[in-house]
């Protein structure tokens, strides 16, 4: 018999030995693995997130007619209103301007109103642009079709020109595909701060 057919044989012997090893291992460590184990929520969250109609980590993208990037998403979100309005807690909004600028919008709660396209900021909004302005104030309406916005109420500001505050602001395109400004009304106060000279 040659070295060929003695290796046949041992393998013949030798495989099927293996298979019965692994499957009887399979076998025990099934039995020692716990099958009970409970998830990340209790029966009480699971109920209430059924009830509300709760969701986790919602995020709604979209793109405008002329090429800006929209970006709003919340730490979670639910029904809300007998209406059916969702409300969100840490409400976060991300404007992408076509001149590589950026508004970044932050708020404690708010409101999706996805089918008129519109957006809610409410409690502690602040927004900042990439060019040095950040606003605080307590309610921010926003588009979701176009980068649009407006304040029914006060803010204050500080940029680079100083710290100013107003009784109204919005922002967006004066004109169609014009580029986007905030503007300032109803009793604009600026305390002007030069930059500071090095000497």
């Amino acid at each position: 018999m040659d070295r060929y057919s003695r290796m046949v044989q041992f393998l013949k012997v030798l495989l099927p030995l293996v298979a019965i090893l692994l499957l009887s291992m399979v076998f025990l460590l099934s039995r020692s693995i716990e099958t009970n184990v409970s998830g990340p929520f209790t029966e009480q969250d699971l109920d209430a997130r059924v009830k509300s109609q709760m969701v986790t980590r919602p995020r709604f993208r979209g793109t405008t007619r002329k090429g800006e990037d929209i970006q709003v998403e919340a730490v979670q979100a639910s029904r809300g209103s007998a209406e059916g309005v969702p409300t969100a807690s840490r409400l976060q909004g991300r404007f992408g301007l076509t001149n590589g600028g950026v508004i970044t919008l932050d708020s404690e709660t708010g409101m999706l109103h996805p089918n008129k396209g519109e957006a809610v900021f409410s409690g502690d909004v602040v927004m900042t642009t990439t060019d040095g302005i950040r606003v605080t104030t307590d309610l921010l309406n926003t588009s979701l079709d176009e980068i649009r916005g407006e304040t029914p109420g006060p803010v204050q500001a500080f940029g680079p020109i100083g710290r100013f505050s107003a009784g109204r602001m919005r922002f967006g395109a004066e004109k169609t595909d014009g580029p986007v400004h905030i503007l300032f009304t109803d009793g604009v106060k600026l305390v002007y701060e030069p930059p500071k000279t090095e000497r």
